[in-house]
């Protein structure tokens, strides 16, 4: 780092001041001030250790990519002509065969809505006869008289 910075991770007039105004402020930025005071000789080489980590990491994308434009998703050719012909016509054909298969996909995502539709409608015409039935209306007219109190004779079945 540079020595000569008026803010450098040392004892200095300016770090300690920052650091009382910090925590005068609001406390985490003052404990942030001591951080630095105390660590921050070690920045340096924490950087340079997780820039080399996440280099690493991203190698890996950057490899997945280049792979990805050689195997005909980007416009790399090998320079074969009838390589890159045959490849292209292959391409074309997965893609042919991916198109049918999102197609049926389609097609049968349509036929099992439409068993589930139908499903969920046989069970509300069976819920709404069950419901019919344990709810019929058995109100009698006002000149009714129950069915003990009538006379013989006023039941065809009675007969």
């Amino acid at each position: 780092m540079n020595t000569t910075a008026l803010i450098r991770p040392a004892w200095t007039p300016a770090t300690i001041a920052l650091m009382v105004i910090g925590f005068m402020v609001f406390w985490p930025l003052g404990f942030a001030m001591l951080a630095y005071i105390i660590w921050g000789d070690r920045l340096e080489g924490f950087k340079r250790d997780v820039n080399r980590a996440t280099d690493g990491i991203f190698a890996g994308c950057r490899r997945g990519s280049e792979k990805a434009a050689r195997w005909g998703h980007g416009s790399a050719r090998t320079g074969n002509v009838a390589f890159d012909d045959w490849r292209e016509k292959e391409l074309e054909r997965l893609a042919e065969e991916r198109r049918k298969l999102d197609e049926m996909l389609s097609e049968f995502d349509d036929y099992a809505r439409e068993l589930r539709r139908a499903k969920d409608q046989e069970e509300f015409d069976r819920f709404m006869a069950n419901r019919s039935k344990h709810t019929a209306p058995t109100t009698t007219e006002p000149g009714d008289k129950p069915a003990s109190k009538r006379g013989k004779g006023t039941n065809l079945l009675d007969d």
